[in-house]
């Protein structure tokens, strides 16, 4: 018992040790493939604003988007450089590459958009993300994220509509505008319905009733369903959870620590009923507030058996 100890201590240490180096191989990794696949699809932006061709700008879209596959393959790859992974996905998704798919997803790391790509690389369409406007500045990202015309979000305060009323509802046409493109090329769109990460101290600020997540805000994903309602075939409810620890996932994961990543996919219907004016229609708002509660319930109680699953795994 003593020498498995002495083993185990050790193996510990030389993990410590090599920690600096893997952050150091997976921080360039993905800088690098994020910088030169980033360049790569920016410069397909620049014919594709010269050429207001739809046919043409729907090819560049594709070639585009292949780019990003690429990418989400790179990012993918990070999990298995610098540790063994091992990925415990459980769930009834059916999925393909050929259609449109919405997910409802937990938020506890930056790592989770890893996770979602590490899945839409295998068997599901690119995800795209509702950005906030000043993203849009960001070095490479921002033109990127152009480039695959994912919608850059403006929203008007209750002050600025006050004083300017033309302004009422302009963000939801200027969206809606913009997500006429994914017509054309099948799309997952993501939605971490928290609006932020998880921890403990947002938990106890908010009091949240759920013990795993934060309270969801309903609005964005109604507003992306009245967007985009009738292109999805299916919403697919994502839970993501990570093995306990008092270091975050991406140190975890740089640092080639983190070994195992829970997933549990559910696939729900898509439904007329969660189609409405969320925002001018109280009945329909009230309703989906209760649908999506109802979900981040059923949703805590997966995590609650994922973490006791990733706490306590069982013995080889």
């Amino acid at each position: 018992m003593m020498d498995e100890l002495q083993i185990d201590s050790g193996f510990s240490m030389l993990t410590l040790l090599l920690a600096p180096f893997r952050v150091l191989i997976n921080f360039i990794f993905g800088a690098v493939a994020t910088a030169i696949i980033g360049v790569l699809i920016i410069l397909i932006g620049v014919p594709k604003l010269l050429l207001p061709i739809p046919a043409v700008q729907r090819g560049l879209s594709t070639v585009a988007n292949a780019l990003f596959r690429v990418w989400g393959y790179a990012m993918s790859m990070m999990f298995r450089l610098t540790q063994p992974m091992h990925w415990h996905i459980d769930g009834d998704a059916e999925l393909h590459r050929d259609r449109w798919y919405m997910i409802l997803c937990n938020h506890r790391s930056w790592v989770d958009i890893l996770v979602l790509m590490h899945l839409a690389s295998r068997n599901m369409p690119m995800p795209r993300f509702f950005l906030k406007q000043q993203l849009f500045w960001a070095p490479i990202i921002g033109l990127g994220c152009w480039t695959l015309d994912m919608p850059f979000m403006k929203r008007y305060s209750r002050e600025q509509i006050a004083r300017k009323p033309h302004l009422k509802g302009r963000d939801i046409a200027t969206t809606q505008q913009k997500c006429a493109k994914f017509r054309h090329i099948p799309t997952t769109v993501i939605n971490f319905c928290e609006g932020t990460r998880f921890t403990p101290e947002k938990h106890q600020r908010k009091k949240s009733p759920f013990q795993h997540l934060l309270p969801p805000k309903a609005g964005g994903t109604a507003f992306t369903l009245q967007t985009m309602g009738d292109q999805f075939d299916a919403i697919l409810d994502i839970t993501i959870v990570y093995p306990s620890s008092k270091r975050p996932a991406v140190w975890l994961l740089l640092s080639g620590q983190l070994r195992d990543i829970y997933v549990n996919v559910e696939t729900l219907p898509m439904r007329d009923d969660l189609i409405g004016d969320y925002f001018n229609d109280e009945a329909f708002k009230d309703r989906f507030q209760r649908w999506l509660n109802q979900r981040w319930k059923r949703k805590d109680e997966v995590i609650e058996k994922l973490t006791s699953r990733a706490d306590n795994p069982p013995q080889q």
